[in-house]
């Protein structure tokens, strides 16, 4: 549960609102106060010596063969306490035997109730305990050791361990019948270390006792301080006086907030955490699902969601729900070219790949009595993912938690905009605006940052509001794990060796997908170049080229690629932050001047250093159906429109030096129209489910999106609110917010 120490931005909204209230707090409240002082307490008793342990153990959890216990002596050798071995010091002293003897007398079932009880009977403080292989799966003896110690999970190679266990010439250990390999037992068993650890060591192939040793020192370190890792705004500006301290914010409030106080985005204070070379090879034969746990443990802290959490919300967002086991697999296209394909989640485009994590997050995140109404703008693939992903929620979770969608009525594809409409579910909503994405996204933005109507809907109706777009850090951060996976299996399909260079080509709107890349690349992926594919709107490639973004005399063009249909790039702002040396001050100028004048210049320097990292063309609608067309007669792989705007850019500007990696950001399916016309296919005017099966019948690549088929199915008229531009701007986005809002705090089902 969150604590409320991380919840400070409500803080501040009630006491904004209700200053003049005389408010009195019932036995919950106190319930809930109460476990802030325990939580100090807790601070207070890791801190009641100058070690680093104070009176908690350090617990080190992991299978048998991981070095549990002599990385255990090299710890207490370093910390001057107390080293504990479960095998040597309690269960041999306890059963007068050696362990094997006891299995070999009691049996497998037996030998777990004896070695619990075993653990139940013993108490220590201050030491380092090295448990056995089996200990986790005894539930109630790790309670117990768990309420007086941090649990390091030492996370050690599968080959590693079975090659360690062969030298030490083990060949039974608990839990082992005839029949069952040590390598099937050993991946049985990770399920129970997975559900007991607070932090986890991921231990690379080769490393020594000693280095092991140092990282369970440091990551104690990182769980026991928890305002080490802190967010701030793009527009912070950093006070003069070196003692006044800097306004920040934790991992949850980010995820709550979505958009600073200020306008800016939410940015880590600190840099990206990096993995070593080692490391990096250790996750190439690892699954998608397992390369998310090992990236994002390492980027939340556990204070925010405790690692054992967050593992459970990456194995619910990309399990089943996903056509394909891999997740986001990589294809091999022709000569150095290979496709990234995100469009295997739920709504068929890479917006799953956050979508069906981020909903968790923000669940974890938010307090258990408040209210939260999600206000969403989309150029098409958004709406219905973050549709999708809220609605999976838990029952209690979907009560207090609900979306509303906007959408530009005439800016998304059909199929998209039937996709978005049947999305909705009892704590989802849809609303088509005429006007574009660019509209709908600065109307969001203004109502976060109108505190008189946001303190409104915090007093009237218990509701607060968030967003769940880009500009939210728990939707972008998820998308850093498929570009590290995308150059992961282009190792383990053996077309490169780690270390070996590699470029990317995105396509391009709000700037989010490219800059999930450029993190990717601070946690230790050599990415060499960033390829930014534009379409009709290049005001993005533009900007590279030039340091200008101008937006004067700019009209939006509606496009095949209707996703990157945007003039106003939300996340670029996060990357000049960062080029900028986290310059706040100029953020501000620099944005306020967009809003104000509509352009903006950057300074040489600064144009420099962005282009030794990005190259940027862009891609005419003439162009995008005929890389569609080249590419399907050449491969029989289908391009949908987004896709094929980055592979006429790739083949631009790429030197063909090295692997480049394009990003399929949608399924063809979603733009049945525009793939027909690029195929010549006369039979145009068809319904979207018609159009859908006659392209399945082509059995080219990639296969059908089940899913998508489906949704053609349904029935194709659902309600759902349109509105115009020009009022919707001054009153009725307020007023479809605070009706929302109201039935969100009266109970969802009255406003249907």
């Amino acid at each position: 549960m969150l604590h409320f120490k991380r919840c400070q931005h409500l803080k501040q909204i009630t006491q904004k609102c209700f200053s003049s209230i005389h408010v009195k707090t019932d036995k919950h409240a106190q319930l809930f106060l109460s476990r802030t002082f325990a939580l100090a307490e807790l601070r207070k008793s890791w801190h009641s010596t100058h070690s680093l342990v104070g009176d908690k153990n350090i617990i080190l959890m992991g299978p048998p063969g991981a070095g549990k216990t002599t990385v255990g002596r090299i710890i207490g050798q370093k910390l001057g306490c107390c080293v504990i071995d479960v095998d040597d010091d309690i269960l041999e002293k306890t059963w007068n035997m050696s362990v094997s003897e006891k299995l070999q007398d009691v049996g497998n079932e037996q030998f777990l109730e004896e070695e619990g009880k075993a653990v139940l009977n013993f108490s220590a403080s201050g030491s380092v305990i090295s448990l056995t292989g089996s200990n986790p799966m005894h539930d109630a003896s790790m309670w117990h050791l768990k309420k007086n110690g941090i649990i390091v999970y030492l996370d050690v190679p599968l080959i590693d361990i079975v090659s360690r266990l062969k030298l030490m010439k083990i060949d039974r250990v608990v839990g082992q019948n005839s029949g069952t390999s040590m390598k099937d037992l050993l991946k049985f068993r990770k399920q129970y270390y997975k559900k007991w650890y607070d932090t986890r060591v991921f231990c690379e192939s080769g490393a020594s006792p000693e280095e092991i040793a140092d990282k369970v020192l440091n990551a104690v370190k990182r769980y026991q301080d928890v305002d080490s890792e802190t967010f701030i705004s793009t527009r912070h500006i950093w006070p003069k006086d070196c003692e006044q301290k800097v306004s920040t914010k934790f991992f949850s409030e980010a995820v709550i907030e979505g958009l600073a106080s200020d306008g800016g985005l939410f940015v880590p204070e600190k840099e990206f955490p990096k993995l070593n070379c080692g490391e990096w090879k250790s996750l190439v034969g690892a699954t998608y699902v397992e390369r998310a746990q090992i990236l994002l443990e390492k980027c939340i802290h556990p204070a925010d969601v405790p690692a054992a959490r967050l593992g459970e919300m990456i194995e619910a967002a990309y399990g089943e729900n996903f056509a394909c086991s891999k997740i986001a697999p990589v294809r091999h296209l022709s000569g150095n070219h290979f496709i990234l394909e995100l469009f295997h989640g739920p709504t068929g485009s890479f917006k799953d790949l956050s979508l069906q994590l981020m909903p968790h997050l923000f669940a974890h995140c938010i307090p258990p009595n408040c209210n939260y109404m999600i206000l969403v703008a989309t150029s098409g693939d958004t709406g219905s993912a973050v549709l999708n992903g809220f609605s999976r929620l838990n029952k209690n979770d979907k009560q207090r938690i609900a979306v509303a969608t906007f959408f530009p009525e005439n800016g998304v594809s059909d199929f998209q905009k039937a996709q978005i409409i049947g999305s909705q579910k009892e704590n989802g909503w849809a609303v088509g605006v005429k006007s574009d994405f660019d509209f709908c996204q600065t109307a969001i933005k203004r109502i976060f940052k109108d505190p008189d109507f946001t303190g409104f809907l915090t007093v009237e109706y218990g509701t607060v509001l968030s967003s769940a777009n880009s500009i939210n850090w728990g939707r972008l951060l998820p998308q850093v794990v498929y570009h590290a996976s995308a150059y992961l299996d282009l190792v383990s399909q053996g077309f490169i060796s780690f270390g070996s260079p590699v470029d990317v080509c995105i396509p391009t709107g709000n700037f989010g997908n490219i800059l999930a890349a450029v993190y990717a690349k601070m946690m230790g992926i050599p990415i060499r170049k960033f390829i930014c594919a534009s379409n009709q709107n290049h005001v993005l490639t533009d900007f590279i080229k030039t340091g200008h973004y101008d937006l004067r005399e700019r009209k939006l063009a509606q496009t095949f690629s209707p996703s990157i249909d945007i003039l106003k790039s939300s996340n670029l702002e996060r990357h000049l932050h960062l080029m900028a040396n986290k310059d706040g001050q100029l953020m501000t100028k620099l944005f306020n001047q967009l809003e104000e004048q509509h352009h903006f210049q950057i300074e040489k320097i600064l144009v420099e250093k962005l282009q030794q990292d990005f190259v940027a063309d862009w891609c005419s609608e003439g162009e995008c159906l005929a890389a569609i067309h080249s590419t399907y007669n050449t491969s029989g792989y289908i391009l949908d429109p987004h896709t094929a705007v980055a592979k006429v850019v790739a083949d631009r500007m790429q030197d063909k030096t090295c692997p480049v990696i394009i990003s399929s950001t949608a399924h063809y399916s979603k733009f049945a129209p525009a793939i027909l016309q690029a195929l010549k296919i006369k039979e145009i005017n068809q319904t979207s489910s018609s159009q859908l099966y006659l392209l399945s019948s082509y059995n080219a690549l990639p296969p059908p999106h089940e899913a998508l088929l489906e949704r053609t199915k349904q029935p194709e008229k659902v309600e759902y609110q349109l509105q115009s531009g020009v009022c919707f701007s001054s009153c009725q986005l307020y007023g479809m917010t605070g009706m929302y809002a109201a039935g969100l705090g009266l109970g969802i089902r009255q406003i249907q």
